[in-house]
């Protein structure tokens, strides 16, 4: 009698039966299959779980889930803080970092400062509100009625990320500052920051060129 031994390997798909029994289908690779096919049977997808998104970066996948404000629900503090994000980016996902330094600046009372406006109008903290700048005019000029493009984003994105749940930081609650390479003079770096390495942001989601933004914790 001839025998043929089949040495191929096997993969095991989970299939849930109309009796809701769980079994286990074996096929052969390169032989029929020892089941016969059930047109009961159906085959469960399994799914891999991939890297949980917080509420603000699932809506930074498509920044039109960041729905408009009305004019009310804008008081001072968040228009102060849409102000500074704005005049440092009009990009979305670095629009959160930034207003995430600003946070961090009041909540910790960095330099005794515990108000948005506060922070914003440090001196020499932010370069569009400088003393002299001619951009702090126009910064300040906008208010929760203003058209300008890109401006009302900014200003859902300022109020997201004041009220968020403090747990959604991207990083460390003393990470409080940064500075944008592209706008930098000389060696391309602040003193400040000279041997220091940037911060890991924690939104999966988010990539940030280090070129344009890099992050700082533990800066006095």
């Amino acid at each position: 009698m001839n025998m043929k031994l089949y040495t191929a390997g096997i993969v095991a798909a989970l299939v849930v039966g109309s009796s809701g029994v769980i079994a286990y289908e074996h096929e052969l690779f390169g032989g029929p299959s020892p089941v016969s096919p059930d047109s009961s049977l159906t085959v469960q997808p399994i799914e891999v779980p991939g890297p949980r998104l917080t509420p603000i970066e699932e809506a930074l996948k498509d920044p039109r889930n960041f729905h408009p404000l009305t004019p009310e629900q804008i008081d001072s503090e968040t228009l102060w803080l849409a102000r500074v994000i704005f005049s440092e980016t009009k990009r979305p996902d670095e629009q959160v970092l930034v207003a995430w330094v600003v946070r961090n600046r009041v909540d910790t009372r960095y330099r005794g400062r515990s108000s948005y406006q506060g922070v914003v109008l440090d001196p020499w903290q932010f370069s569009a509100f400088l003393p002299g700048s001619d951009k702090a005019a126009h910064y300040t000029s906008l208010t929760a009625y203003s058209k300008v493009p890109g401006w009302q984003l900014a200003l859902r994105i300022a109020y997201t990320v004041r009220f968020a749940d403090p747990r959604q930081r991207p990083f460390s609650k003393n990470t409080r500052h940064f500075y944008s390479q592209r706008s930098m003079s000389g060696t391309g770096a602040p003193i400040w920051a000279h041997g220091l390495a940037p911060v890991d942001i924690g939104y999966h989601s988010i990539e940030i060129d280090p070129r344009r933004f890099r992050f700082f914790e533990d800066i006095s």
